[in-house]
């Protein structure tokens, strides 16, 4: 009996297993070194309270805080191509027209490509980019284009305009285009702004905020974030308040520098981030906000600009995620007018793109039920394929 095993002791030295991976993870990571040994000693810690079997609770709090601090890219910044041939292209491939939006946003690429080269000329020994990683701290140089790292700032923008003109879109096309990471946050009736800046690791519901959460969703500490309906993000106004001081924060450049995220508690560098944020307008915007940022603001399609949108660029996008192809149907010239107006006419293209969605799945229907190659659409016919009450009136 006397060598029966310890069940006590078996369970410390499960712990203490336990306690050697978090170490490992924290030396896997390239982390701040002051943040480093504060977390550090944390660990320490809960191997002196294993000795006396009290460490379930903390140690909980403590891996979980672990799991979340390193997936944040610390270091890691993606390689930026500030081509202008290329981003051109990319934003004529998804985008007809909106020549206005598309010059501005070259003409930052332009500054920061020659940003990029007036200080490649005074760095005696570049950063190599190879890794997409700085070794030694935190405090790394910012990407630049695809020769060297080198510092570069984002300009703020704000994209205002009515729903479906292409406000989200063109963000993801940019971030394509500059071969950044891209993520999404929607403010739209966020109802506190933890919602940003996280909720403390030592209170109930402890995690991160959506800004750190999307530096770990891209893996990159200079992605492209767009954050979605800024001026939808409370009704209530003591919170609407709260999220307009935080987003200050987080879209100055000269305070996003030590952005500290309440669960992380450390001072994170957003600078290299590129913010693009969207309104449908600029009430309930403070001034103080209105001013760190540019604003860009998205008209109306016209009849003939959605004309061609529709030809273009939704009906041959449709077309490939059905599965069919321009010999399967023909839409005859008289019809796109009908479908743009007053069938579903509205200010954006969403409408006109759910018109032509509902035309072609009624297309694929009479395909697969006989009806012979091609499916010819014509004024007198379009109403057996898309509904004549079918969206908005004008």
């Amino acid at each position: 009996m006397d060598n029966a095993p310890n069940p006590i002791q078996s369970v410390q030295d499960d712990f203490l297993v336990e306690i050697k991976d978090l170490q490992r993870k924290i030396d896997n990571v390239n982390l701040p070194q002051d943040f480093r040994e504060d977390i550090l000693r944390a660990i320490s810690r809960l191997a002196r309270m294993a000795k006396y079997g009290n460490y379930s609770t903390e140690f909980e709090t403590i891996d979980k805080y672990v799991d979340w601090i390193t997936r944040i890219p610390w270091g890691k910044l993606s390689i930026d191509n500030y081509d202008i041939e290329n981003a051109k292209k990319e934003m004529d491939s998804t985008h007809y027209g909106m020549n206005t939006i598309k010059n501005i946003i070259l003409d930052y690429l332009a500054v920061m490509q020659l940003q990029n080269k007036g200080i490649a000329t005074s760095v005696a020994e570049p950063v190599n980019l190879g890794q997409k990683e700085f070794p030694n701290s935190y405090n790394v140089p910012a990407v630049a284009d695809h020769r060297v790292g080198l510092v570069t700032k984002s300009p703020v923008l704000l994209f205002v305009g009515l729903q479906g003109v292409g406000k989200t879109s063109i963000a993801k096309t940019i971030a394509i285009a500059m071969g950044r990471k891209f993520a999404r946050i929607s403010l739209g009736a966020i109802g506190d702004v933890k919602t940003l800046r996280g909720v403390p690791r030592y209170s109930e519901g402890a995690e991160p905020g959506q800004i750190i959460k999307a530096l770990v969703r891209t893996g990159s500490m200079n992605p492209v974030i767009l954050l979605d309906e800024i001026e939808k993000s409370s009704g209530q106004q003591n919170v609407l308040n709260d999220v307009m001081a935080a987003l200050l924060e987080i879209l100055d450049p000269e305070q996003n520098k030590t952005f500290v995220d309440h669960y992380v508690d450390y001072p994170v560098d957003l600078s290299n981030v590129f913010f693009i944020c969207t309104a449908n307008n600029l009430g309930g915007l403070s001034a103080a906000l209105l001013d760190r940022v540019e604003v860009i603001r998205f008209s109306s399609y016209s009849d003939e600009e959605k004309g061609v949108i529709a030809r273009n660029y939704i009906l041959p996008k449709i077309l490939k995620e059905t599965g069919l192809s321009e010999q399967h149907l023909q839409i005859q010239d008289n019809v796109w007018p009908l479908l743009i107006r007053p069938v579903g006419f509205d200010a954006g293209i969403r409408q006109l793109e759910r018109n032509i969605n509902t035309l072609v799945r009624t297309v694929a229907r009479k395909l697969v039920t006989g009806s012979p190659i091609p499916v010819i659409i014509s004024a007198e016919n379009l109403r057996d394929f898309v509904l004549p009450d079918q969206g908005p009136l004008s």
